[in-house]
């Protein structure tokens, strides 16, 4: 037991951190002469004792968790810590003492799920549930568990941000989860229930830049640099002077989530904005460092990318000259299959619209891997058909495909019922780790639209205009949402109860398959290129993808036409049945086209396909389990 312990040790050095005697209070303020420690209902404050390299440091007696602090710089700027563990006022108040021991986790025998497992779904916990808190998300675990069948849960970014609702990107307290979500006590609660369940958790995390209201880390020290910019504030800098410690408080924020919060996998928000010349990326050192406490705590731990670079060196191994992330969001993909189903041209779309991409995406990943991009108006990208499909995370919508949309319409407004059931067959019958965003699996229509609470007029009115100028290029009319307004929060929040009615049931029925069969079915479950077949079929918009596992074999015809088409394709031979038809009446359709069964000889075979139609084969054989 005691080697147990020593193990899973770990300890934030700086913030506030109980000890047996006391609280002791540690700060990384260089650009401060002096720093004080105040204690919200004390006379007076504390002079902190100045360490090398300005840290600053003060020990406090017969006080424990629930005490309030702030910093005093130079006797004159009152600030909250910028490790704050729990901002119970917001981000202008004190911050407040929590005890990181006194949680009573229920998970002991948890030991994650490999990254190729992962079937994520992501929610943003204000908009999830009508109580907008951790708390609230309790009640749906066994949905999305037992129900649909995810197996990773995906939160939005929970740092404190400014107000009550936000999309969570304008973080300003990298330590301290949402007082209105439920802060420390309600995170930990719905990592321990998801845990007990078998449910991973993904946090979302910012490490490019700090939200605009309430960030304050520049008057403690070098935080930031002009050397670089964002589209959303200052970059951090990585690089530049005195930015060891700058780093050490970002891979610190890291290994706190892991460790303290017990979270499975961190998605690093837009790495693009994350900028680091220096020998050792930040993006490898993070890897590092949370790889070797997921082996100390013997658990699986993942870090993932949203990138929008088309680099495979972010998932490439060290070796190889790589970051060694464990996989990436792919953009390509969705935009393939956004563009094939809505038709739309605009913006970043522009450069997508063919099968033969689509094509691609499904064999390799990146359809840009170094060709001219109309958009970007530049060669863009670089090959990714060295990597395996663990190394991509793919999706039909997410939280910035839909919310970066100037009305925030979800794919389900904008396609028909049976180009939704496509979307979601293309996504789940892929080699790649899918995701799904809140309410897709039975088409929810209310809108996600972005959403802020600041108390800034200036910053208030600079989100509005910055909305407006930021869809031009895509061409969007009408009236765009007012970010500030609560009606535009509270149009973005989900009903669940609609799984239950009509097509959305079916819709949500037809999911649940699609993970089934995921799950179950070996050449769907192991996300491999071995044995894998991509063809389009010439004249149509439909591409046969066929996969193989062992002795297990399926292949799929996904129908991109919006009319019925009939093709002719040589078939492997084999008595082959058909386990899922989205035009089936089960799952609402009108009735398949496609056969039920084919005895092939290694022959042409004449398939019907009905529109936006996908069909999947299995081979039957001897080795094959029970088809689901």
């Amino acid at each position: 037991m005691k080697k147990r312990r020593e193990k899973d040790r770990w300890s934030l050095e700086l913030g506030a951190n109980m000890t047996y005697q006391g609280i002791r209070f540690r700060v990384w303020a260089p650009k401060a002469r002096s720093v004080s420690l105040r204690v919200t209902g004390e006379p007076d404050d504390i002079p902190m004792i100045a360490e090398p390299n300005g840290y600053f440091t003060a020990f406090l007696v017969h006080r424990g968790t629930g005490t309030r602090y702030s910093y005093v710089l130079d006797e004159n700027r009152i600030r909250p810590d910028p490790v704050s563990r729990f901002q119970p006022e917001g981000v202008h108040g004190p911050s407040e003492v929590v005890d990181a021991e006194s949680f009573q986790w229920e998970d002991q025998g948890w030991k994650g799920i490999r990254p190729e497992e992962m079937i994520f779904y992501e929610i943003h916990t204000g908009a999830f549930t009508r109580e907008g808190t951790f708390q609230a998300v309790l009640p749906l675990l066994n949905y999305l568990k037992f129900e649909l069948g995810v197996t990773a849960l995906e939160l939005m970014p929970v740092a404190q941000f400014p107000g009550e609702r936000n999309w969570g990107y304008d973080g300003t307290y990298l330590y301290a989860p949402q007082n209105s979500y439920g802060g420390p006590h309600g995170l930990k609660s719905l990592v321990n229930a998801c845990h007990k369940i078998g449910l991973a958790v993904i946090l979302d995390v910012v490490y490019n830049h700090l939200g605009p209201e309430g960030n304050y880390l520049n008057d403690f020290g070098p935080y930031f640099t002009d050397r670089y910019k964002t589209p959303w504030g200052p970059a951090v800098n990585f690089d530049g002077p005195e930015s060891d410690d700058v780093r050490k408080f970002i891979i610190n924020n890291a290994l706190y989530w892991v460790t303290e919060y017990h979270i499975d996998g961190l998605r690093v928000d837009a790495i693009h904005g994350i900028f680091d010349f220096s020998a050792r990326h930040i993006l490898h050192d993070l890897r590092e460092v949370v790889h070797h406490q997921a082996k100390r705590l013997e658990r699986q731990i993942a870090v993932i990318a949203e990138s929008d670079l088309n680099d495979t060196r972010i998932v490439d191994p060290p070796a190889k000259g790589g970051h060694g992330l464990d996989a990436q969001w792919d953009d390509d993909f969705h935009h393939c299959l956004h563009t094939l189903l809505t038709k739309e041209k605009a913006g970043y779309y522009e450069d997508f619209g063919n099968v033969d991409q689509m094509a691609q995406a499904l064999r390799e990943g990146f359809v840009y891997n170094g060709q001219y991009s109309s958009f970007r108006r530049r060669q863009h990208g670089n090959s990714s058909k060295h990597l395996p499909p663990k190394k991509f995370v793919v999706f039909s919508q997410n939280h910035d495909q839909v919310g970066n949309r100037a009305k925030g319409d979800r794919l389900g407004t904008l396609i028909s019922f049976e180009a939704q059931k496509l979307a979601a067959g293309v996504v789940f019958l892929s080699p790649y780790l899918p995701l799904l965003f809140m309410g897709e699996e039975y088409g929810e229509e209310a809108p996600f639209q972005y959403f802020v609470s600041h108390s800034d007029p200036e910053l208030i009115e600079a989100v509005r205009r910055g909305r407006r100028e930021e869809f031009s290029a895509f061409g969007w009319e009408g009236e765009i949402p007012d970010p500030q307004d609560i009606a535009t929060f509270l149009r973005s929040k989900v009903d669940h109860h609609l799984r239950t009615r009509g097509n959305k049931r079916c819709l949500f029925e037809f999911y649940g398959m699609l993970i089934k069969l995921r799950k179950e079915v070996p050449s769907l479950s192991h996300p491999t290129r071995e044995g894998m077949e991509i063809d389009r079929v010439e004249g149509k918009r439909i591409l046969f993808l066929g996969r193989q596992y062992g002795e297990d074999e399926v292949f799929c015809l996904f129908n991109f036409d919006e009319m019925p088409a009939e093709i002719n394709r040589v078939i492997k031979e084999g008595n082959w049945q058909k386990i899922l038809d989205s035009s089936a009446q089960e799952w609402g359709g009108m009735g398949g086209l496609a056969k039920e069964s084919i005895p092939s000889s290694g022959s042409k075979i004449s398939f019907v396909l009905d529109a936006y139609n996908v069909v999947l084969y299995r081979r039957l054989s001897p080795f094959s389990s029970p088809i689901p």
